[in-house]
């Protein structure tokens, strides 16, 4: 969780801005209950997305609580930047990829991405993905 516990800070990588929306919209204003609300910071290149990583020293502190990558991004897709983000950030936050197929699943493997859930999004799994990601994640903290 985010170190004020204020907002639970989501975000959100996609070339496709209907993409982003669908996330945002799947993810709502709240995850559950228990969790403060949603801040989602959408992002459009993952040159975007380092910057803004850079200018918070993510990693040092808290104050990202999940990443959600769109694997079929252009000209960058989110599979290598999960795994640039793995193998860049101490205590790395929770990711999840967005993947075209199912059969895409060992890529998200490979990536060491938290979670993957399948394109077109479904907001039903994306959330049930997400708390589930958040659930385990809380659990081994």
């Amino acid at each position: 969780m985010s170190a004020t516990d204020e907002t639970f800070k989501i975000l959100v990588y996609s070339d496709d801005a209907t993409v982003r929306e669908s996330v945002r919209k799947a993810l709502g204003s709240r995850l559950s209950q228990g969790l403060p609300e949603n801040e989602v910071i959408e992002f459009a290149t993952a040159d975007a997305l380092r910057l803004y990583i850079d200018s918070k020293k993510i990693g040092k502190k808290s104050n990202v609580d999940l990443f959600i990558l769109d694997g079929e991004a252009t000209p960058e897709g989110g599979m290598g930047l999960a795994r640039q983000l793995k193998d860049e950030i101490f205590n790395c936050p929770p990711t999840l990829l967005i993947v075209a197929r199912a059969q895409d699943a060992w890529l998200a493997g490979w990536s060491r991405a938290d979670g993957v859930v399948t394109h077109p999004i479904d907001a039903f799994t994306l959330s049930k993905s997400v708390l589930d990601l958040v659930s385990t994640a809380t659990a081994t903290k």
